[in-house]
């Protein structure tokens, strides 16, 4: 009973200070409003470039996210009649990738084609070509083919 006590004797102060925060916070209010209304075109401009900051983050990871792309190998079908001399490809040291560019040469496709066929960049693509014209001791295309049908690594 003594809390209602201290309530009922310090009555009229609590009700003053009930008054003074509720008046604070209608003068915060008008403040607030005040400052709405007399800055509306700069609060519109800001929520506008944060809504294009935004268009702006969301459409650059959406541009920059890798696109996961499910391919299947090509798979190099030799003829019946035709088979990989692999005593010359091991002399020689041309790899399995190799092989598959050096194929893909001797059918007539360009780099950018084999590139696109093998699914790597076409520097990958120059970088066979170079090792294959060491390896089989070329320095052109047809000279590369040429000898590697002599030795009956390709068809």
């Amino acid at each position: 009973m003594s809390s209602w006590n201290i309530f009922g004797r310090h009555r009229h102060m609590l009700i003053y200070g009930l008054a003074m925060a509720l008046f604070l916070i209608v003068l915060r209010w008008l403040e607030l409003r005040f400052l709405i209304i007399h800055n509306a075109f700069a609060i519109y401009i800001g929520g506008l470039a944060l809504l294009f900051t935004g268009l702006g983050i969301w459409l650059a990871l959406k541009l920059t996210t890798p696109r996961t792309v499910t391919v299947e190998k090509p798979v190099f079908v030799e003829q019946d009649e035709f088979s990989v001399n692999q005593q010359a490809l091991s002399e020689l040291g041309i790899s399995q990738r190799e092989l598959e560019v050096l194929q893909l040469m001797a059918a007539g496709k360009s780099n950018q084609e084999i590139a696109e066929q093998l699914f790597v960049s076409l520097n990958t693509v120059k970088t066979h070509l170079k090792n294959l014209f060491e390896k089989l001791e070329a320095s052109r295309r047809t000279q590369a083919v040429d000898k590697a049908r002599r030795l009956g690594i390709v068809a």
